[in-house]
Formats: structure tokens, C-alpha cells, sequence
């Protein structure tokens, strides 16, 4: 397990991958914050409650088999109030294109929200683009990944050309740096 190092002097976790358990994140930079000198408007309550919601869904992943997923966006930035946790998750095109992977995991939440259907995105007031169900309730997007697939983001690198998952969340979309990722130990 790799400890969470401090953000780097562009505000970003240094690059790399960190595979952290839930309970360690809590107590990492990421939720507590850069410490004494750092950021004093850090709302570490408001990280804290999206690595509760963060749980929720690792979890219900866990439990149909997943084990690899990963987190950042601007979670994983010096900024005292990110909006949300994005990430991604590896998973099998079987599972994903039969529409069997969505089928367990809505089994399993309560809300349903697990689609990545652009007609299910919905406008939340002050933001520019509409979110998936599971923003809205949880405030945390996850993404399936098939390895080798190919299939881009939408996310654009320095020469416009479309990143796949494990590339576009290794860069910060601000300014196109890279930055860390934080791998959820499983079970953790």
C-alpha cells in the first residue's frame, strides 16, 4: 500500500498510482487536507461524505466482482470544495455490453443509479452540462473500463487527441498536468 503524498506545487497529487484503503483515505491529504499553512477554507466534512458515497458504490462493485477501481478528478487537487469524486472501474465487455453488469449493480443500490445512458443525464442548477443519476445522488461518477477496448473519454490531451480512461484521469483537465489517481484497495 502506497501512502498519499502531499499535493505537488501545482496543487495536484504527484503522478503516479496509489492504491489506498477507504479507512486510509479518510485520514489522507485528500480528505484532511495539506495541514498547517495549507488551504484554511478545506472542507474536509464535505470530502469526508464523498468518500462515505465513494464507499457505497465501491462496495456494491465489491460485491459483483469488481476489484479495480479507481479514483480522482478534482478530489485529488488542492481545492478545498471539489465538486464531486470522478473515477473508473475495470470490468468485463460481456458483463458491460449485455447490460449484466448494470442489472446487478442496480440490484444492489437502492436509487438505481447505475447507467451510463446519456438520456438519463439530467441539469443540476449552476452547472454547465447535465450529470448521470449517480452524481446526483451520490455526488461520485464512476466509469466502466474495458481494458484494450479503446473506447476514448471524451477528455482531449494537449493535441486534441481523445484520451481512453486510465490517461484522462492521470491529467488534470485544467491545465493538462499529470497528476495521480488513487487505487481502492479492495475490501478496504
Amino acid at each position: 500500500m502506497t501512502a498519499i503524498p502531499p499535493f505537488d506545487q501545482d496543487g495536484l497529487l504527484p503522478p503516479g498510482d496509489y492504491e489506498i484503503s477507504l479507512a486510509d483515505l479518510r485520514q489522507s491529504v485528500l480528505v484532511r487536507g495539506p495541514g498547517p499553512g495549507g488551504n484554511s477554507a478545506w472542507d474536509s466534512t464535505w470530502r469526508e461524505m464523498l468518500v462515505e458515497n465513494l464507499e457505497i458504490l465501491a462496495r456494491q462493485l465489491w460485491q459483483v466482482g469488481i476489484r479495480d477501481i479507481y479514483a480522482d478528478g478534482s478530489f485529488a487537487e488542492d481545492k478545498d470544495h471539489p465538486n464531486d469524486i470522478d473515477g473508473y472501474f475495470v470490468c468485463d465487455l460481456k458483463d458491460l455490453i449485455t447490460g449484466e453488469l448494470t442489472r446487478k449493480l442496480n440490484l444492489l443500490d437502492p436509487y438505481k443509479v447505475w447507467t451510463w445512458d446519456p438520456a438519463s443525464r439530467r441539469p443540476y442548477p449552476g452547472y454547465p452540462k447535465k450529470q448521470l443519476p449517480m452524481w446526483h445522488q451520490y455526488r461520485v461518477e464512476l466509469y466502466p473500463h474495458v481494458p484494450g477496448l479503446g473506447v476514448g473519454s471524451g477528455i482531449l490531451d494537449k493535441y486534441g487527441n481523445e484520451l481512453e480512461f486510465p490517461s484522462a484521469f492521470r491529467q488534470c483537465r485544467r491545465n493538462g498536468k499529470p497528476r495521480g489517481i488513487v487505487k481502492i484497495n479492495y475490501g478496504g
